[in-house]
């Protein structure tokens, strides 16, 4: 016997897709208004919790994360905590590179 799950289809109006867009039109001005701004050593760190902030977004709202089942929400973290691991021995690498 066949086994068939339905999902749970959310659907959203587009007004919280508007939002959404403008938020992450608004934070890549941010980025860029950042850019210019020297931050010394915390340039990166702003940087890149500009875009953690964006990938949440475009994860949970255009990607439907957050209506999906919990093995894939289970993958999707295991991925993004490999991410974060390379993050950190490349910028742990770079930190002891000599100029």
């Amino acid at each position: 016997m066949e086994e068939t799950k339905v999902h749970n289809k959310q659907h959203h109006s587009y007004s919280i897709y508007i939002l959404v867009w403008l938020a992450l039109v608004a934070l890549t001005g941010l980025t860029a208004a950042v850019a210019g701004i020297n931050f010394g050593k915390l340039s990166i760190v702003v940087a890149l919790l500009i875009a953690v902030v964006k990938s949440y977004l475009v994860l949970t709202q255009f990607m439907h994360l957050n209506s999906e089942e919990r093995t894939f929400k289970v993958f999707i973290f295991v991925a993004l905590f490999f991410i974060l691991i390379s993050l950190t021995l490349l910028f742990t690498d770079y930190s002891f590179y000599v100029r």
